[in-house]
């Protein structure tokens, strides 16, 4: 009762992210919401969320997997489910961000007349960006499976903490830039570069030894670092692994870089949301 009294006692006084337990029945409302405004009057409604990474993928394969031989002779075997593992990581990346970032303008109504925590619409649109994701993953496991996969259970762990990293840092930078956006609009800007450059930062159409073979030591160490190229390498180590000849590895070992991942998106997470509860006061006087 003394939280709820703290609650009470000091209104309009925020815990942050420890405050959304208390508002999951207002989070289900903001979601539901979010998806009936995306897909109003829109004849294909949800199946949307097929036909666009399939238009993707039809594009990224003709011209990689074709025009350029990834594909055939000495390309990436199974290159399909390759480059779709990828792909539908990305998307959700770029996806969540873009739509975290957004995600107070987009609330202004809500903001300026009641009070409730604001991280309750940029982790809105992180959930409608997951809900978005389950049917390609779908997608990518009846694929893999036609092509011969054959899962493991260290492959799918791997898989899911790679998942959580990109989901971290996808809040953390929404968190970040969506407050921002509030005062300054060149944020959304910063999202639309990022989305633009997400897919080639991580190894959705080549491979992480063709980086390590042309850019310096120090250079790789750095692309390494980014939570997304590592989260697109273990969905390859979940869905991609099974239907090659089992030699797929990662530079210095699966546990260090996954650890160095998840340590890194906790970092953005952390920096975001401190932003956000240092610039949120001041929300609704600038909307």
């Amino acid at each position: 009762m003394t939280g709820r009294s703290d609650l009470i006692s000091h209104p309009g006084v925020s815990k942050g992210l420890l405050d959304i337990p208390h508002y999951r029945y207002l989070l289900d409302l903001l979601v539901k919401k979010e998806v009936r405004v995306r897909y109003r009057g829109s004849w294909l409604g949800m199946a949307w969320t097929y036909v666009k990474p399939l238009t993707q993928f039809i594009v990224f394969y003709v011209a990689m997997g074709i025009f350029m031989g990834m594909g055939r002779g000495g390309g990436i075997d199974k290159y399909p489910v390759y480059l779709f593992s990828g792909v539908i990581v990305t998307n959700y990346f770029v996806e969540a961000f873009s739509n975290c970032t957004r995600s107070i303008i987009g609330n202004t109504g809500l903001i300026q007349k009641i009070y409730l925590p604001r991280e309750l619409f940029p982790l809105a649109s992180l959930r409608v960006a997951l809900v978005h994701f389950f049917p390609q993953l779908v997608v990518l496991v009846v694929g893999s499976a036609l092509l011969g996969w054959h899962p493991d259970l260290k492959g799918l762990l791997i898989a899911l903490a790679g998942f959580i990293s990109a989901s971290f840092l996808a809040f953390g930078l929404g968190l970040f830039f969506g407050a921002i956006n509030v005062f300054y609009r060149d944020a959304e800007n910063i999202t639309d570069l990022v989305a633009m450059v997400a897919v080639w930062l991580a190894p959705c159409f080549y491979t992480w030894t063709m980086v390590a073979e042309h850019a310096p030591g120090w250079l790789f160490e750095v692309y390494l670092a980014n939570p997304l190229a590592i989260a697109v390498e273990s969905f390859h180590r979940g869905f991609w692994f099974g239907a090659t000849d089992g030699s797929f590895q990662f530079a210095g070992g699966w546990g260090l870089r996954i650890t160095e991942s998840l340590i890194i998106s906790l970092l953005f997470l952390l920096i975001g949301e401190a932003t956000f509860r240092h610039l949120e006061g001041k929300f609704a006087q600038e909307l």
